[in-house]
């Protein structure tokens, strides 16, 4: 265990066809041929670790442009962030009492337009920004290319960053602290497992599940955000190993009932 705490930084919400997130939420019937598009909404969140090795921010959230041409205008339909010039890194940090400038290291789960819109910030700094190198690879493919996911945009990432690309499968890169690779609705997501002194385990699995309904129900993400549904199924099942193995607490990507259990901080 380590003497470690996190807190929440709130990036704002974002709103999305419920089919997105839960595979054939709203499927027509004989009875019911066209049924009613639900839309729903989650919160946009980041974290700062503060560990005895390093003040570590997991995840930079949106662009603060993203409404404001940043993202396509497509993507932006399907995924509303209206809020995200509100709520954007420098702001939301500042609500809880941190700077950009106290930031020693930032871990990108993975680099979709939600998750990578405030690596920007750390443009031309010595800052190590860790990311998968299959995460990587993919977001330079889809965004340069016309093969891959719509889903990255290159002014996300297309930066001067000191990027610290992992390799393997599992990596300790701080004490007490695994990444662990979680391959399914992208190619390199990345989990973290943290073990904190006074609190136990706990599993940021990031966008592995987008809602409480896709871990505790099993219920697979809408076919548009899986980048392959096997492996999506693998890692699923490898998070709930290290749950049961480490008695460990877990926290998924976009679901209010965790972003609730994360508000006061932990431990």
């Amino acid at each position: 265990m380590v003497d470690a705490t996190v807190t929440l930084v709130d990036r704002g919400t974002i709103r999305t066809d419920v089919n997105h997130i839960i595979e054939g939420f709203s499927v027509g019937t004989a009875s019911d041929p066209n049924p009613e598009t639900m839309m729903g909404e989650g919160p946009v969140y980041n974290l700062v670790i503060d560990h005895p090795d390093a003040t570590i921010l997991w995840d930079t959230g949106s662009h603060p442009d993203a409404g404001d041409g940043h993202w396509p205008p497509e993507l932006y339909a399907a995924f509303e962030h209206a809020d995200a010039a509100e709520r954007d890194l420098e702001t939301a940090l500042d609500d809880t009492g941190y700077e950009l400038d106290d930031i020693d290291a930032v871990v990108q789960t993975h680099l979709h337009l939600d998750h990578a819109g405030g690596l920007h910030r750390f443009d031309g700094t010595e800052v190590p920004v860790y990311v998968h190198e299959r995460e990587l690879e993919y977001a330079y493919l889809s965004a340069k290319t016309d093969a891959g996911d719509e889903a990255y945009v290159a002014g996300d990432f297309d930066h001067d960053l000191k990027w610290q690309v992992v390799t393997r499968d599992r990596a300790t890169y701080f004490e007490e602290m695994e990444f662990v690779r979680l391959p399914g609705h992208t190619p390199g997501l990345l989990g973290v497992k943290l073990d904190i002194d006074g609190y136990g385990t706990v599993i940021f699995a990031g966008d592995q599940a987008y809602a409480r309904a896709n871990y505790d129900d099993e219920q697979p993400l809408g076919a548009g955000l899986l980048w392959s549904r096997q492996h999506w199924q693998e890692s699923l099942a490898l998070v709930k190993e290290l749950q049961r193995t480490h008695g460990a607490e877990v926290f998924v990507g976009h679901d209010s009932d965790d972003t609730d259990r994360l508000a006061d901080g932990l431990p």
